[in-house]
């Protein structure tokens, strides 16, 4: 029980620092995701956002190794082995500088070919693009090389570090967009420049941070080739996964192009920087939740492991829907305070892949569960080859009808089933009662959603269609929700752990 507490309370502390991260990071990042699209125009922002994004299809690789390192460090901090935490450390960061070495050779080559030959890019701006595209490939080396460093600041639950480090960049990405509006060059370079300069310098604090605090991030010349397959069986099943999941944001991205041109990527990319706002709410607190979920699996506690897995699925829902009412129901009104310029398709898209964002943040706590087994292999054949199908099946729903919403709309029906084929796989994975989870995630989730979405819908329509009255539904929408939440989603025991939390905030206060 003491275990437990402990465990609650630093899961309560990492969820506040992330959260004051976030919501530093959603500000900074609305705001300069405003000022770039009024300073590159809508071809130059939808152009960025298709050529630099392409070369994130090349970093499959390390978003299938970065699960395996996550996971594999995780584990060894699990069983308190520093000998094999080391090895471990050692054996991830030269399979992830390899991978930088591969990303390289096929970006320059394959990639090249493809931005120069096959996407749609504005008649002048082909020398701006290349700019562009070789600082992302820059860029994403120094990511992939190192995903070992951030990995490690994670598995220690050091997310007050990890929220200072992010809390810096989005300051330096507020000087980016200062002297995107100072420089008298051609913006859509400069801004590429700025960005990979930004890059460079939060990986380099980040080495130095871990080289300081953590001893395994010390790099030892060993090859430790039982290891080493070991990471490649589990993150070669989990390459599978990975491949589908950039396929359908970059992959989908790409389609937009060749069927509406930069126009529609503009729209896009906006409606990415919403999801990603929203994607922040449940990530933080999965962040912090994560290595715990791990580590239980670890060290055989099930039934924590399993209430962990519950608990980040609910607790993201009530999240993600405090936050999503609003801006379904006022997405024009949010957009016009936050756009000078609102390209066509933008309100659908955003409110579209909040839905989808909703969807995928529920799962997410099936796919910890599933990764801290290292048994994947059936689960990412199906899950992956479920979400392969997107991008082929939009591309057939737009040679049928050219209206790109129909993409978000194949997105959306794909998901649900990947949802339903994750909780199958993963049941038996971790030995969890189908029951359990239905009466302790789906029952909460869908009366609190089905409650709120009915209370907001009956007040919204005795309101004036005026601007006060969409800033008087957009509270309360949240205001509806976070009480139906209270009341119906939570347990006696997670009231009071919650009005707990309230009282010591209060008289911090």
């Amino acid at each position: 029980m003491a275990d437990t507490s402990e465990n609650n309370k630093r899961i309560a502390k990492n969820t506040i620092m992330l959260y004051f991260r976030m919501m530093l990071m959603m500000v900074v990042a609305l705001y300069t995701s405003r000022v770039v699209l009024s300073t590159l125009g809508v071809e130059d922002y939808g152009t960025y956002n298709v050529v630099g994004g392409f070369v994130t299809i090349f970093s499959f690789l390390n978003g299938a190794m970065s699960g395996g390192t996550l996971r594999f460090l995780t584990f060894s901090l699990g069983k308190g082995d520093e000998d094999e935490l080391n090895k471990t450390f050692s054996t991830c960061f030269l399979t992830h500088a390899s991978i930088a070495a591969l990303i390289l050779i096929l970006a320059e080559s394959i990639g090249l070919w493809f931005v120069l030959t096959k996407l749609t890019i504005p008649e002048g701006r082909m020398t701006a693009a290349m700019w562009v595209y070789q600082c992302s490939i820059i860029s994403s080396m120094l990511m992939v090389m190192t995903v070992p460093f951030s990995t490690v600041i994670i598995a220690h639950e050091k997310m007050s570090a990890f929220a200072y480090l992010s809390i810096l960049e989005a300051f330096m990405k507020l000087g980016i967009v200062y002297l995107l509006l100072l420089g008298d060059v051609d913006r859509m370079m400069l801004y590429a420049i700025l960005s990979l300069i930004v890059s460079m310098i939060m990986r380099a604090i980040s080495i130095i941070y871990c080289f300081r605090k953590f001893p395994e991030t010390h790099y030892i010349n060993i090859w430790n080739k039982p290891l080493f397959k070991k990471i490649i069986s589990f993150s070669g099943w989990n390459l599978w996964g990975n491949i589908s999941v950039v396929l359908m944001t970059q992959g989908v991205n790409i389609v937009l192009n060749i069927f509406f041109g930069p126009a529609v990527n503009a729209a896009r990319g906006l409606a990415v920087h919403v999801q990603g706002a929203v994607q922040q709410f449940s990530q933080n607190f999965q962040t912090a939740l994560n290595p715990q979920i791990t580590k239980q699996y670890a060290a055989n506690n099930l039934d924590q492991m399993h209430m962990l897995v519950f608990r980040s699925a609910k607790f993201t829902f009530l999240l993600l829907l405090c936050l999503s009412l609003p801006i379904l129901f006022e997405t024009p009104l949010m957009l016009s305070l936050w756009l000078k310029e609102t390209p066509d398709y933008t309100v659908a898209f955003v409110r579209l892949m909040v839905c989808i964002t909703m969807i995928d943040a529920v799962a997410n706590s099936l796919v910890t569960a599933a990764n801290a087994t290292g048994d994947i292999k059936k689960y990412q054949m199906i899950v992956g080859g479920i979400l392969l199908l997107i991008v082929p099946v939009s591309y057939i729903a737009l040679k049928i009808s050219a209206n790109p919403i129909l993409v978000y709309v194949v997105h959306i029906c794909i998901a649900i089933c990947a949802f339903a084929a994750r909780l199958y796989l993963v049941r038996p994975m971790i030995s969890m009662p189908t029951s359990k989870y239905v009466k302790n995630v789906f029952v909460p989730i869908l009366t609190v959603g089905a409650c709120s979405l009915i209370c907001t819908l009956g007040i919204n329509s005795l309101l004036p269609d005026t601007t006060i009255g969409s800033i008087v539904n957009i509270a309360q929408s949240v205001i509806i929700s976070l009480i139906i939440s209270f009341s119906l989603g939570l347990t006696s025991n997670e009231k009071a752990f919650v009005l707990s939390k309230l009282k010591v905030l209060k008289g911090k206060l």
